[in-house]
């Protein structure tokens, strides 16, 4: 197994350390909150990021789909930061390189590229929630999940900062599942994190380098 395998509402999810979500059942990659393109903005903006802080971001995309070989990605919104610069090219290119895998994505609130950037791509573009059998795939939560759906997401970017022996803290992505909604941890490598507060029947799962493990302890989360 590459991940940690759990059961939710009857679906088989495997939640990768890559901080991507792999469904066997269908063949597919869930992915959230690339945000492409962010630091090409920021130097817009006169804030010196590096181009290379994404290359991480397409490493662990090609190293997924040479693992997974997955028939369809989902990326649930967020993919490009803002508006276009050339990172949108290197993605292009990294599409058009895969032509047997059926690219989607489910716009979300930083998806405000030019209509025709998004029709000239080889991106399938959803602007509302997709159903696959109980799944329900959005960008931000959902305020109504129907009885016995899965809501899967992101836009959160959930982190959690764990005490450490030494009374330190240390701030990690994670998987969060709170009242059928199941939030994913953003993918890109240059995104921030927003610390939650789960409660006593969620769960979380943290994301370390190597793995991803169930956290079961609340009151020792904060």
């Amino acid at each position: 197994m590459r991940g940690l395998q759990i059961s939710l509402l009857h679906q088989v999810l495997e939640l990768l350390k890559e901080k991507a979500l792999w469904i066997e059942k269908h063949k597919i990659l869930l992915i959230a909150d690339i945000h492409l393109g962010k630091a090409a903005h920021f130097r817009k903006a006169g804030l010196p990021i590096p181009e290379e802080v994404h290359a991480q971001d397409f490493l662990h995309l090609k190293q997924l789909l040479g693992t997974l070989n997955p028939e369809k990605i989902y990326f649930l919104g967020d993919l490009f930061h803002s508006s276009w610069n050339q990172q949108w090219e290197v993605f292009e290119s990294f599409l058009s390189k895969n032509p047997s895998i059926s690219f989607h994505l489910i716009r979300g609130n930083h998806d405000i590229m030019r209509e025709k950037i998004y029709l000239s791509s080889l991106l399938k573009i959803h602007d509302s929630p997709l159903k696959i059998d109980n799944l329900l795939l959005s960008h931000e939560p959902l305020d109504d999940i129907p009885e016995g759906y899965l809501n899967i997401c992101g836009h959160i970017h959930p982190g959690i900062a764990l005490r450490t022996t030494t009374k330190q803290k240390i701030r990690i992505p994670v998987f969060y599942f709170s009242e059928n909604t199941l939030i994913l941890p953003s993918f890109g490598n240059f995104t921030g994190k927003f610390m939650i507060q789960p409660k006593a029947e969620d769960l979380v799962w943290g994301v370390s380098e190597n793995l991803v493990f169930p956290i079961l302890s609340p009151p020792g989360i904060g």
